[in-house]
């Protein structure tokens, strides 16, 4: 990591910036979403999955260009957005939401299998002893599904370091404000001699996903474990 120069460390710090607010702002409605789709049954369920889900589906660039048409500076929440001095194009903060948005079916789908795993049974008999349907979810649900949750985390954190089609239609690729780690990449590829850089960075990126997929991968044996004991 020392051999890593101003403008490489500039775009590590900030995709592991961009990732780390991506995914704190998507897991409470990751959750939120994840314990709808599991648990309950109404009309329009299936269009509400395919909605979470359609990020995975289409290219990059329409997510991309889609953010730049709702949040740019003369779009539908872009311009309201700018009055109150929220700014999302061609800022770092726009690559968070970018990032958020393609990582929020990572998310969802892996803490929706930990909160089926969870038995059923244990809330209703919790709920038939007087508990809220609040209070079964914060001392039933949430914490035997919890692996389930921070697993899905991980997969988040990783997807938004690694976004960039959507982050480079949206925000650009401005070294020092939007240049994530991917976007970099692409940009020393550009430039004769950039090999090298981009090599390094490649091989940061490599790390930080195999290094998350043995993570998710371990809290998720921990949650197949804690059902299967249950």
């Amino acid at each position: 990591m020392s051999i890593l120069g101003p403008e490489e460390w500039a775009a590590v710090l900030l995709s592991l910036r961009v990732a780390f607010w991506a995914t704190l702002a998507s897991l409470p409605l990751a959750v939120l979403v994840a314990y709808v789709l599991a648990r309950k049954d109404f009309p329009g369920k299936q269009i509400l999955n395919a909605l979470v889900h359609l990020p995975l589906i289409l290219p990059p660039v329409v997510t991309g260009y889609l953010l730049l048409l709702a949040f740019g500076s003369r779009g539908f929440f872009g311009e309201p957005l700018a009055a109150l001095g929220i700014v999302f194009a061609f800022r770092w903060t726009g690559a968070a939401l970018a990032a958020a948005i393609m990582a929020f079916p990572l998310i969802v789908r892996a803490i929706r299998l930990s909160f089926e795993a969870v038995d059923p049974k244990l809330e209703q008999a919790a709920g038939t002893l007087g508990a809220s349907p609040l209070r079964v979810f914060a001392t039933i649900t949430l914490p035997m599904a919890l692996p389930g949750v921070l697993a899905g985390a991980v997969l988040a954190f990783a997807k938004a370091m690694g976004e960039f089609g959507a982050t480079i239609t949206f925000v650009s690729n401005i070294p020092g404000e939007t240049q994530t780690l991917p976007t970099a990449i692409y940009a020393f590829l550009q430039v004769p001699g950039g090999d090298a850089s981009a090599l390094r960075l490649v091989m940061i990126a490599i790390a930080i996903a195999f290094a998350a997929l043995i993570l998710s991968e371990a809290l998720a044996r921990r949650l197949t474990a804690r059902a299967g004991a249950s």
